[in-house]
């Protein structure tokens, strides 16, 4: 199995196998427009820019499910996304990635690659608590916790890394080059 096993519905409405991404490196990122997090979206842009020529693309999935941070229907983060952000790679319909319904592709994922905690720093430490308050004995889980946390995928569709929303899209780019 492989992230080539699902689909989506674009932005637009479209749907959208995975199989179209076939050799390409992949960043799979749930994403907010209302979010402490969501500046990382001009990073994932340039990421996006910087290699696409070299097969690579971001796919943002819109995720309502933390602090109820993506409120709008698809036009209005599509048009948020453009004017704010210059986005322009793939975006998704508005999906869950966390619990029972979860999109397939994100439950997926998060059996590829666990959560290995948020790391150091004072933004990781208040995260951290935050969140530990919030899920309790789930916070060890590997379920998506927030806004942001972003899959790296090779161009076999096999999820080589998973990078916590404390983690700077940029940081990401010596990963992707490796795979590209």
């Amino acid at each position: 199995m492989s992230v080539y096993d699902f689909s989506y519905v674009s932005i637009e409405g479209t749907p959208v196998k995975m199989t179209e991404y076939r050799g390409k490196v992949l960043l799979i990122v749930n994403t907010a427009s209302k979010c402490g997090f969501t500046p990382q979206y001009k990073d994932l842009e340039e990421l996006y820019r910087r290699y696409k020529e070299s097969g690579f693309t971001v796919i943002g999935f819109p995720c309502n499910q933390f602090g109820g941070q993506e409120p709008a229907a698809e036009p209005e983060i599509a048009g948020f996304c453009t004017l704010r952000y210059g986005v322009d790679f793939p975006l998704s319909q508005k999906v869950d990635v966390r619990g029972d319904a979860a999109h397939p592709l994100f439950k997926y994922l998060i059996t590829q690659k666990e959560f290995q905690g948020l790391g150091s720093g004072l933004k990781a430490a208040v995260l951290s608590a935050m969140f530990k308050k919030l899920y309790k004995d789930g916070y060890s889980d590997n379920q998506i916790k927030w806004n942001f946390t972003k899959f790296l995928v090779d161009k076999n569709g096999e999820v080589v890394n998973r990078y916590e929303p404390v983690v700077k899209p940029l940081t990401i780019a010596a990963a992707i080059e490796k795979l590209l």
